[in-house]
C-alpha cells in the first residue's frame, strides 16, 4: 500500500529501475505540453475532442510486471486488475492506458474502480481532493517494451517510438499506478 511515507521509496524504485523512467520529458517535441499536464488529462482531453471516449481493450486480473509490482508494494504472489483503454478524439485513439489497480485497493471508496467499463479512470481519480498522486515519470518506448507493443496494435504505421508517462494515486493507503502512451493521432 501506498502511504506518504511510501513516495521517497517509490522515487527510489524508479530512479534505480532497470528500464529508468525520467523526472522531466527531454525532447518530446510536440508532446511536451500533453507530458508534463499536473491535472486531469482525462479533462483535456475532453476540452480539446468534443466527441472524446474510452474504449476498454482489455480489463483482467493477472500478476503485473515486476516494476510495476515493486513500486505498488506488491508481493510475487499478489494480483492485480490490469486495466487497458483507448483514449478517443476526433474519431481515433489519441492515448493508449494502462492501469494496474492491486486487488487490495479495490476496496473502501476504490471498490468501483473494478467496474469502470468505458467511463474514464481520470475523472473519478481527479474528483477528490483526498488523492494524492506521486510525481509524473517520463519515458520513450521503443519496440522492446511491452506497452509500446501492446499500444502500437490500435494505430497505423510503426513509430520509432512512444511517449509515456506514469504516476501512482494513492487513498487512504490504497495505491494504483496509471500509465498513458500518447500515441501519433494526438494534435
Amino acid at each position: 500500500m501506498l502511504c506518504d511515507n511510501s513516495i521517497v521509496k517509490i522515487n527510489q524504485i524508479f530512479s534505480h529501475s532497470r528500464q529508468r523512467w525520467l523526472n522531466l520529458p527531454l525532447a518530446s517535441h510536440q508532446y511536451h505540453r500533453w507530458l508534463i499536464e499536473r491535472g486531469s488529462l482525462t479533462a483535456r482531453l475532453q476540452q480539446r475532442y468534443p466527441d472524446f471516449h474510452v474504449k476498454p481493450v482489455c480489463v483482467r486480473y493477472r500478476k503485473p510486471a515486476f516494476e510495476e509490482a515493486a513500486l505498488l508494494h506488491m508481493t510475487a504472489n499478489d494480483s492485480a486488475q490490469v486495466r487497458q483503454v483507448l483514449l478517443y478524439g476526433n474519431g481515433r485513439p489519441v492515448v493508449f492506458a494502462h492501469s494496474v489497480l492491486p486487488r487490495r485497493s479495490l476496496q473502501g471508496e476504490w471498490r468501483s474502480l473494478g467496474r469502470l467499463g468505458n467511463k474514464p479512470l481520470g475523472a473519478v481519480l481527479f474528483a477528490s481532493p483526498k488523492v494524492k498522486r506521486t510525481p509524473l515519470r517520463y519515458k520513450k518506448l521503443t519496440a522492446t517494451h511491452a506497452l509500446y507493443r501492446e499500444a502500437i496494435r490500435h494505430v497505423a504505421g510503426r513509430p520509432e517510438y512512444l511517449w509515456a508517462r506514469r504516476s501512482i494515486f494513492s487513498l487512504n493507503c490504497a495505491s494504483i499506478m496509471v500509465t498513458e502512451v500518447f500515441l501519433p493521432g494526438l494534435e
